[in-house]
C-alpha cells in the first residue's frame, strides 16, 4: 500500500478492520469533492528509482531449484486489503480463486506485510543465508524492492512467461532505473500519501502544518514508518521538491517533525495498522494511503482522504519472487494472470488504487463506467502532474536519512 509502504498495505494483520463483503464501486464518488486532488508536482515514472549509482544488479548468492512442474502451489505475502473479496463471503476473493481454477495453483495468501522495514528485518537473516522463507511471491514498495535487487535476493522472471505484463504495464512503470529489462518486480498497484482525518473526532485537515501544530490534534496524530512517505510530505510542506533536495533541506524537514514530536503532538509513527485507530477514532488525523482510505470510507462516510494543499507523494508496491522460493513459473502465471486488463479491472475496482495495467480503464466501463474515470485508480497527466515521487539515494544517504529518521521516530 509508496513507502506507501505502502504500504505494505499489508499488515494484511489489520484485518479488522476489512470491508469485505460490501460493494466498493461507488465509494470514489464525491470523494475528491473540494479539491482533494490539489497537489504540486511530479510523475507515476518517479515511482521506483532505485539508489543512484548501482546499474549492475548483483547476481542471487543463491538460487532455489524450481520445483512448479511437480507442485502446483505458492505462497503470496501481501499488504491488508489489498485484493478484491466477494460481497457475499469475506473468505472468497474472486480474482484469485478464478486463477486457481483456471491454473489449478493452489495459492496460500496471506497478509503479512505491514511495513517494508519491519518486513525486511524479518526475512533478510534467512535471504542472506540463503535460507527458505516460506514465500513464492512478496510485494514490496519500490525503494525496498530496489534494495533487495542490488542485494541479489530475488529472482529474474522468464519475460515468455509472461507476456501480458511486458505487453501491458503502464508506460510510466516501463525501464525503471532499478529493473530496467522489468526482469525482477511487477507493479501490484500504485498509490497515493496524503491526510486523512476521521470526521466525527475532528474538522477538516488540509495541510501538514495542521496535522502537526494544531491544538486540538495534540496527541490524535499518527504520521508512517515509511520515511518516504512522511519526509515526503514534510519536504513539499517546506516548498522544496522531494525528487530533487538538498541534504539541508531533509534536515530542516526533520526538525519540523522533531519538533511535533517533542510537543506531544504526535501519539505514533505507524505501518498499516493506523487504520484501525483512525475507524475507532483513537487518533482524528493522520498520514496515509489514499486506497487504505477509500476502503474505511466504504464502512464510515466519516472517514475522508485529503491531498494536501502543498502535494502528494506517489509510490508503486512490487511482485517480486525472493531468490530461494521454489515455485518461480507458478507465481509467473500469476504476475501474467493479473495483467490481463480485465483481471486488472475486477481488482482495481475493488482495491481503488492505481490501477498499473494498460487496457484496464476500458475494462472497467464494463463495470462501472463512472469509476473508470477516477483519477486516484486512473490518473491522467494533468492529475499527475501534481503528485511527487522520493528522489533515488545512494546507499550512504539512504543510511543516513534513515538513521536520522529513526532518531526522531524512535522505530
Amino acid at each position: 500500500m509508496q513507502n506507501t509502504p505502502r504500504r505494505q498495505l499489508s499488515p494484511e494483520a489489520a484485518a479488522v478492520l476489512s470491508v469485505a463483503g460490501l460493494s466498493r464501486r461507488s465509494l470514489m464518488r464525491g470523494l475528491l469533492a473540494g479539491g482533494a486532488l490539489a497537489a504540486t508536482g511530479g510523475a507515476l515514472a518517479a515511482c521506483g528509482t532505485k539508489p543512484a549509482g548501482q546499474s549492475n544488479p548483483a547476481a542471487p548468492a543463491c538460487l532455489a531449484t524450481d520445483v512448479s512442474a511437480t507442485e502446483k502451489k505458492l505462497v503470496f505475502s501481501n499488504w491488508p486489503l489489498y485484493i478484491d473479496v466477494a460481497e457475499d463471503d469475506e473468505k472468497k476473493r474472486p480474482t484469485l480463486d478464478a486463477f486457481v481454477a483456471q491454473s489449478g495453483i493452489a495459492v496460500t495468501y496471506q497478509e503479512d506485510i505491514n511495513d517494508n522495514n519491519e518486513f525486511y528485518g524479518k526475512v533478510s537473516p534467512q535471504l542472506q543465508a540463503c535460507q527458505s522463507i516460506d514465500r513464492d511471491i512478496i510485494v514490496l514498495t519500490d525503494w525496498m524492492a530496489a534494495r533487495l535487487v542490488r542485494l541479489g535476493w530475488v529472482q529474474k522472471f522468464d519475460n515468455t512467461k509472461t507476456p501480458n505484463f511486458t505487453a501491458n504495464i503502464l508506460p510510466s512503470l516501463r525501464a525503471r532505473a532499478w529493473d530496467q529489462q522489468m526482469v525482477y518486480a511487477a507493479p501490484w498497484q500504485s498509490g497515493l500519501t496524503g491526510i486523512a482525518y476521521n470526521g466525527k473526532v475532528t474538522k477538516e485537515v488540509r495541510t501538514v502544518d495542521e496535522l502537526l501544530t494544531r491544538p486540538d490534534l495534540k496527541g490524535k496524530i499518527s504520521v508512517l514508518s515509511e520515511m518516504r512517505d512522511t519526509m515526503g510530505l514534510l519536504l513539499l510542506s517546506m516548498g522544496k521538491d522531494p525528487a530533487n533536495f538538498a541534504t539541508a533541506d531533509y534536515d530542516a524537514a526533520l526538525e519540523k517533525l522533531r519538533k511535533a514530536v517533542d510537543s506531544g503532538q504526535i501519539r505514533r509513527f505507524t505501518g498499516n495498522d493506523y487504520k484501525e485507530d483512525l475507524a475507532k477514532g483513537d487518533i482524528a488525523a493522520c498520514i496515509a494511503w489514499s486506497g487504505d482510505v477509500i476502503q474505511l470510507n466504504a464502512e464510515d462516510e466519516q472517514i475522508k482522504f485529503v491531498a494536501p494543499d502543498d502535494g502528494l507523494m506517489i509510490w508503486s508496491d512490487n511482485m517480486m519472487v525472493p531468490a530461494t522460493a521454489t515455485h518461480k513459473s507458478n507465481v509467473e502465471q500469476l504476475i501474467d494472470y493479473y495483467y490481463d486488463p480485465k483481471v486488472a479491472a475486477e481488482l482495481a475496482a475493488w482495491v481503488n488504487y492505481i490501477c498499473p495495467v494498460a487496457g484496464a480503464q476500458e475494462a472497467m466501463r464494463d463495470i462501472d463506467a463512472e469509476l473508470a474515470e477516477n483519477p486516484l485508480i486512473f490518473p491522467d497527466s494533468a492529475m499527475l502532474a501534481k503528485v511527487k515521487g522520493f528522489k533515488p539515494l545512494t546507499e550512504a544517504e539512504d543510511r543516513d536519512y534513515a538513521q536520522k529518521f529513526e532518531a526522531v521516530s524512535g522505530a
